[in-house]
């Protein structure tokens, strides 16, 4: 391989060890050397938000990162979510709240949703319209998106 670099990066929890061309995205080793599909690819220009993760517990569009820059990082993607055969109270509350037409979006959503209740256990409608700003939604109009993520941090509070 040109121009190749060997990678060490954490994935939800497990760590792997790739050679990979130093320009490949984070979102194109998440999905294609490691078979994480969950996270989408949706403009390649960071506006859509599909492509969300955290990369050390920061919210990073991964469509704009290069792998060689999570090199010894840490990476939650959307199947880190559900643990044990659990689903996170985001999923259920997506699920049960129809916050979700298409499903293109969900798992970016999700994620920046995750890191907003991170911060902020308990948002109001507007906190929570701002968490997901940067993640685009073409079908749902994000009514049912908002109530989920607010049912969800109820959820979590009683936890």
């Amino acid at each position: 391989m040109p121009n190749t670099v060997v990678v060490d990066i954490t994935v939800n929890g497990a760590s792997y060890q790739r050679e990979i061309e130093a320009r490949l995205l984070l979102v194109e080793f998440l999905r294609e050397e490691l078979g994480l599909t969950g996270t989408h690819i949706g403009c390649d220009t960071s506006y859509c938000g599909a492509c969300t993760v955290t990369l050390d517990g920061k919210l990073i569009k991964s469509c704009t990162c290069l792998a060689v820059q999570a090199d010894g990082g840490k990476v939650e993607t959307v199947e880190g979510l559900e643990q044990d055969g659990k689903l996170h109270p985001l999923q259920e509350a997506f699920s049960e709240h129809h916050g979700l037409q298409c499903g293109y979006c969900t798992p970016g959503m999700l994620m920046a949703s995750k890191s907003l209740l991170a911060e902020n256990p308990n948002p109001s409608e507007a906190e929570i319209r701002k968490g997901i700003a940067g993640n685009l939604c073409r079908c749902t109009g994000y009514v049912n998106i908002v109530k989920a993520v607010g049912a969800a941090a109820v959820k979590m509070q009683e936890v």
